[in-house]
């Protein structure tokens, strides 16, 4: 293992895009939300963003030596080797950061989903697959970059994982599943062409960003940049404590969302609002619905008033 690693400016210190910051923050409290797509012209720190939340993200508790960070106290969240492990009690763990992982617009099926050794997997089940990205994702935070120029064979099978929690990988009749349950962001220029309908259905927000055109915001960029450039350590020292206020704030809106409710007035007026603008499927109303209960966590409250 190599001892470089990327550098990222802290998410506090990103100037304006209030929209797109709260987006990718209110999926860090609420996964269930289904993700962001995230639109607007190169140079508008849409891909800084999403790679600086990482650092805003709660480790998690993983199986020990599992490729596909199952989740050692939930039976429902584990491949068969967890399972086996769990049953005789001899499972372990560990606590890792939560995982963001790029998915490459050249990725192969075989990169994204992994690959299986057909001999190996009818003797050794789970143990024949390579992990692929799908697997490193797992309980984490899967990025795609460009994602309307994402080829639609893979984008078939990222839609298949996403809407199944599951990513099974088929060979020849044989068949090893693992789970695959991941915050799906994504960005895209729509300069260099739309995104597919189903692909664009499975982002729960969407938010537009644009080229700041206040003068004092722009000057403040320039500065914040040079002065990170010059000095990532000393610069992420200076926005320490706001990173921990803000880690801290997603962590208790994480605690209190399964207190937070919602009247049957405002859930009734979600319902007529999207009749109204004919929307056909009922992902709206659920995803509005996860949405503000999560922005009322967030604000420390355990009512959604409007």
């Amino acid at each position: 293992m190599h001892h470089l690693k990327r550098r990222t400016i802290p998410f506090t210190s990103i100037v304006g895009q209030d929209d797109m910051r709260f987006a990718l923050i209110l999926n860090a409290i609420n996964p269930r939300i289904g993700g962001v797509l995230i639109r607007g012209d190169k140079g508008t720190a849409k891909s800084t963003a999403v790679r600086s939340l990482a650092d805003l993200l709660e480790t998690i508790q993983v199986a020990s030596d599992c490729p596909f960070n199952c989740n050692p106290e939930n039976p429902e969240d584990m491949c068969d080797l967890c399972y086996q492990k769990s049953q005789s009690n001899q499972i372990t763990a560990v606590e890792k950061k939560t995982p963001v992982v790029d998915l490459p617009l050249g990725a192969t099926e075989d990169r994204v989903v992994g690959s299986l050794n057909v001999e190996r997997a009818i003797k050794e089940g789970i143990k024949a697959l390579e992990p692929g990205i799908l697997a490193a994702a797992n309980r984490g935070i899967l990025y795609i970059d460009e994602v309307n120029l994402l080829d639609d064979h893979v984008a078939d099978v990222l839609l298949d994982a996403a809407a199944m929690g599951v990513n099974i990988v088929e060979r020849e009749g044989v068949s090893v599943a693992h789970p695959s349950k991941f915050i799906l962001v994504g960005t895209m220029n729509p300069e260099e062409g739309e995104i597919r309908p189903q692909l664009l259905d499975r982002f729960g927000l969407q938010v537009s960003v644009a080229g700041i055109e206040d003068v004092e915001q722009r000057m403040q960029i320039a500065k914040i940049a040079e002065a990170f450039d010059l000095d990532p350590e000393g610069f992420a020292k200076e926005w320490q404590q706001e990173q921990v206020d803000m880690k801290q704030k997603i962590s208790r809106a994480r605690q209190l969302l399964s207190q937070v409710s919602m009247s049957d007035d405002l859930l009734r007026l979600i319902a007529s609002t999207c009749i109204d603008l004919g929307v056909k499927t009922h992902r709206a109303e659920i995803v509005i619905t996860r949405t503000a209960k999560t922005i009322a966590a967030f604000d420390g409250r355990t009512e959604v008033n409007q």
